[in-house]
């Protein structure tokens, strides 16, 4: 394929952003090439500057489940800006959206939207610190949450061990804040509980952890990890910025059934517009202004576009058999790679939940970050330029994810199986 004009709009943005980019995994640093610069998305296509077209696995990483350019969504956006893009004020369509929300999620009884997910996750944090007059976090090796400082830490040399910085910029002071354990492993945590439980504010882990390859755990895993909280008088946060409204309307909660204290969300419930939102019980939110002390302000916070686009497809979520509709859809083809890899000997498993896909190059249950091999990714390297000259995109780095939207058609995917399990072939010769 052709990539001249990406290559040339590439070189040109690394004269006015850091990278070239504005968000650091864009710049193709762990694969093949230089990025390509997207200009029109449709369904489960997206075409790129210089015309090649592409079966999207990316789905702008996971808000994408409706696919590209909804209709509903899209008309919606364009009446609603048609008076104004954002007023700094209430409207009628954030009333609109929470109550949907509300009504059709049991895990929280109030709402506040934010405009990111490392907002979302960063005022939750804040929340819980108020609420329980605790300082301390225990976060698990292998999640992220955003760019927020206290969380932007990596584990030390032990078991359990207070946070390293991974980024410059964040004071030591901040990191020394954050603890950080192993995932799949509750005696860490309660050991942690047991020494710090009177100065940990809350623990938060990706329910799903997606953004580290797919590191499913165990439902009593989560089970324990809700008992300790309460034992301890510990908060839990699910961070479901990936898996909220993803695996299920309710998300990662609802999937597993498990009560959280604090349920951050992102993503989809934009409808491709930037918006977070966090929840809680009432009693908790009540510690959020201007009702509590807890401070948190946004002036795009329930931006009229947002809200209305969140709300649109939203109500599409909802719609009878979804949500089992797009698993099985997802689980069909994820077996036809597995099934193909299996029976030529390759060293490939396919983690997957709800609509989200991960393909590991090794045979081994991958629970905790650990457990990859960082080797592997010079394998997925090789698929990744395969797959792009034949026409699929994934997101350009093997620790991410997959996505698979409504509009994936079975004509679509059927191909996508194809040209993976070619890629797989020219990986293992």
């Amino acid at each position: 394929m052709q990539r001249k004009i990406s290559e040339e709009l590439y070189a040109e943005a690394k004269n006015y952003f850091p990278g070239g980019v504005s968000s650091p995994v864009r710049a193709f640093k762990s694969v093949k090439g230089a990025p390509l610069f997207i200009k029109k998305g449709n369904g489960s296509q997206i075409w790129d500057e210089d015309d090649n077209q592409f079966t999207d696995f990316c789905c702008s990483w996971g808000p994408l489940i409706l696919g590209h350019n909804n209709d509903a969504i899209r008309e919606v956006i364009v009446a609603t800006v048609a008076n104004g893009t954002s007023f700094g004020t209430p409207t009628r369509w954030e009333n609109k959206l929470g109550k949907l929300i509300l009504n059709n999620n049991r895990f929280i009884e109030k709402i506040r939207f934010v405009s990111s997910g490392t907002e979302a996750v960063m005022s939750a944090i804040r929340l819980a610190r108020g609420v329980t007059g605790k300082d301390k976090i225990l976060k698990f090796d292998g999640c992220y949450h955003g760019h927020v400082d206290s969380l932007l830490v990596n584990a030390g040399s032990g078991l359990v061990t207070f946070g390293v910085s991974s980024s410059a910029g964040i004071p030591e002071a901040f990191a020394k804040e954050t603890l950080v354990a192993p995932l799949n492993d509750l005696d860490a945590v309660e050991a942690t509980f047991k020494e710090h439980g009177n100065q940990i504010a809350c623990v938060i882990i990706e329910p799903v952890p997606a953004n580290n390859g797919l590191l499913l755990q165990h439902r009593s895993y989560l089970e324990g990890l809700r008992k300790l909280c309460t034992q301890y008088n510990v908060l839990l946060i699910f961070d479901e910025v990936i898996s909220g409204f993803r695996v299920g309307f309710e998300g990662a909660a609802g999937y597993y059934d498990i009560q959280p204290d604090i349920i951050t969300y992102g993503k989809i419930i934009g409808g491709g517009m930037p918006v977070g939102a966090y929840g809680a019980n009432a009693e908790i939110m009540g510690n959020v202004a201007p009702d509590g002390g807890v401070y948190q302000a946004g002036t795009l916070s329930g931006n009229p576009v947002a809200m209305a686009a969140g709300f649109t497809a939203a109500s599409q979520l909802l719609e009878e058999g979804f949500y089992a509709n797009l698993e099985q859809t997802t689980q069909d083809f994820v077996a036809k790679i597995q099934s193909y890899c299996d029976n030529k000997g390759y060293e490939v498993h396919i983690n997957t939940i709800g609509s989200i896909f991960w393909i590991a190059f090794s045979k081994d249950d991958i629970r905790r970050a650990d457990q990859i091999n960082p080797d592997s990714m010079e394998k997925f390297k090789i698929l990744h330029a395969y797959l792009l000259d034949n026409g699929i995109y994934l997101g350009p780095s093997g620790y991410e994810v997959g996505f698979i939207s409504s509009a994936h058609t079975t004509e679509e995917l059927a191909n996508a199986v194809d040209k993976i399990c070619q890629g797989m072939d020219l990986v293992h010769q």
